[in-house]
């Protein structure tokens, strides 16, 4: 069975996905939301690769350097041995600004013999739709587009370069190395200079992960996902991405395949309240500006998802050329769900500021700008509260009243209500929390089911929603409170299969789902915890743990009978649920509301 053996390095600009072999087959440059150099994920024939590939028989392993996203990929023969070190440089200069360049460095430290390798080198721009040309200058080989828009990318080795552009074998010296880069380099590339980017970069990694608060009993998964979910926030403007790919289907050969390159403000927003409890404020602090810089003020529309760079429109079309990951089409870029009507984002964005407000407690700066955000998200949920919507799963035809979605509108108007109780605004304070109380009155009338006394996926439904097993974790409800013991029960018996839970089981825009929502089965795990099913939580959680990849990544979906991985990857929602469930069966606090004051420094 294939799966989604990738490694992923990235430096917070861009990142690329490398197979247990060796091959980089899918890098977007200069950013991560540019198009594709690289992509033979999505089309082995046309996309575009950079393979490694050892005269003789040799056995390869893979794994990160300790600590680090600095891949590390082990080519052994009877003879030879060498090492291929990936990476991308990170860190921070002496006048305190990060090196965070579109370059990609491939690092080879011979072990034993003389390997001879063939280099497959052969980028296509613009996700493989212009003509390309190379040539071969006195210090580097450059590939650039001959139509359409126009793109290049520079190599720069130690080894011939008119032998990698004609395929020709190469032998390794004791170290050798390939630096890609967006931009032409105006500095000497030699050995020198590669070791240096890669042991100041190994520092920050091992110096950045030495930060975080981690004493689970899954250190090692929590701090891979850690490094994960850094490597996903994007240095320029604090946005934090879904996963690093697009169209990586959720069920092969099927038409879920969506491009995750944005910001999703739940997504994000959540990861926020991770990285935070392990130590990383000045991440939360970087989201939280990123998010006053693009919510509107008033009354303009607030959407659920934007470019990471603050992008509105995100217009979404398909490239035909493609043949998709194992032949699922359409391969996407762009999103058209930014355009869907969630009100659960009201009480997502309501949580984040509020928890920012007791992390960070006196030393914000911007506080007069937060309070005009609660009003105008209060505003919002006013108006909004009491209709359909798309809910958190993105139905694109048909709007409900989701369970879910009302449940996070009665988040944002209670932490509004403690947000202007902290501001000593207390005539704001009585409104929001007498809306708050309508809102979960509500809920309560329409949101359960009359015979399972369960809460339901929409009002009058007779199906479950894994979503609702957060009604504990935003506080709505306790863990010991009969209807979300209930609820909890009532999902394991619907949606879970042997320890794997579907989103939700009802046929959607595509039919009925067939794999399993990873970040869901986190949620089971977690939750059954929290009610005091304790060993079915672990048993549930470390089988999960057991499905991830030779690297310990997941991505969105995993298939619920060959375990095969799924989806787009890797996938930050999936990470920051693995870091929380791990934190909670640890019997380490979780961020269930009013537990942050843990975080006041």
């Amino acid at each position: 069975m294939e799966n989604l053996d990738y490694g992923i390095i990235g430096n917070g600009k861009t990142a690329a996905l490398i197979s247990k072999n060796g091959s980089l087959d899918w890098c977007c440059l200069p950013n991560f939301n540019s198009s594709s150099f690289f992509a033979k994920i999505l089309d082995e024939e046309k996309g575009g690769e950079f393979s490694i590939e050892p005269e003789g028989d040799y056995t390869i392993s893979q794994s990160y350097v300790r600590k680090t996203n600095i891949l590390k990929t082990v080519f052994e023969s009877e003879e030879c041995k060498f090492e291929l070190i990936d990476f991308m440089p990170r860190y921070k200069t002496d006048n305190g600004i990060y090196h965070t360049p579109s370059e990609i460095i491939r690092y080879f430290i011979v072990l034993k013999g003389s390997p001879l390798i063939r280099i497959k080198y052969s980028p296509k721009p613009n996700y493989a739709r212009s003509i390309v040309k190379y040539a071969v200058e006195k210090d580097f080989l450059k590939h650039y587009t001959r139509s359409g828009k126009y793109e290049s990318i520079y190599m720069y080795s130690s080894m011939n370069l008119n032998d990698i552009a004609e395929g020709k074998l190469v032998k390794l010296e004791d170290e050798s190395f390939i630096l890609l880069s967006y931009n032409e380099k105006l500095a000497e590339v030699n050995q020198d200079y590669i070791r240096i980017e890669y042991e100041r970069t190994k520092v920050y990694w091992m110096g950045w992960l030495a930060k975080s608060h981690v004493s689970s009993n899954y250190r090692e998964h929590v701090e891979r996902s850690s490094l994960v979910l850094k490597l996903l926030s994007y240095q320029k403007t604090g946005a934090i991405l879904a996963a690093a790919t697009t169209s990586l289907p959720e069920t092969i050969g099927e038409v879920r395949n969506w491009d995750y390159r944005f910001c999703w403000i739940r997504d994000a927003s959540m990861t926020i309240h991770i990285l935070s409890r392990l130590g990383h404020y000045s991440v939360a602090r970087r989201f939280l500006q990123f998010i006053l810089d693009i919510i509107p003020y008033k009354d303009e529309k607030i959407q659920i998802m934007y470019g990471i760079e603050g992008k509105k429109k995100l217009k979404e079309e398909e490239l035909d050329h493609l043949s998709g990951y194992k032949n699922s089409k359409p391969v996407r870029i762009g999103n058209a769900a930014y355009m869907q009507k969630q009100n659960d984002i009201y009480g997502v964005l309501m949580d984040v500021i509020y928890s920012s407000m007791l992390i960070f407690k006196n030393t914000l700066d911007n506080i007069e700008e937060l309070w005009t955000v609660v009003k105008t998200l209060a505003h919002h949920v006013e108006n909004n509260w009491s209709k359909n919507d798309s809910g958190i799963w993105e139905f694109r035809t048909e709007m409900k009243h989701f369970t879910f979605s009302k449940i996070l509108c009665w988040v944002a108007m209670d932490r509004a209500a403690k947000i202007a109780g902290k501001l000593s605004k207390n005539d704001y304070a009585q409104n929001y929390s007498k809306l708050a109380a309508k809102i979960k009155k509500n809920i309560l009338d329409n949101g359960i089911h009359p015979e399972w006394q369960a809460l339901t996926q929409y009002y009058g439904a007779n199906s479950m929603d894994a979503a609702n097993l957060l009604a504990e974790n935003y506080g709505f409800l306790s863990a010991d409170d009969p209807l979300y013991i209930r609820t909890v029960e009532k999902s394991y018996e619907r949606l879970c299969v042997d320890g794997l839970m579907y989103r939700y089981k009802d046929s959607d825009d595509f039919g009925i789902p067939k794999s399993s929502f990873t970040i869901c089965s986190f949620w089971m795990a977690r939750s059954l915890y929290k009610i005091g099913k304790k060993e079915l939580a672990k048993e549930i959680f470390e089988k999960i743990l057991s499905y991830g990849n030779h690297l310990n990544l997941f991505s969105e979906d995993i298939d619920f009978n060959s375990h095969r991985l799924l989806g787009n990857f890797p996938q930050s929602y999936s990470h920051l649920a693995l870091i929380d469930t791990a934190m909670v069966l640890s019997g380490e606090e979780d961020w269930s509301e009013g537990k942050f004051d843990i975080f006041v420094y």
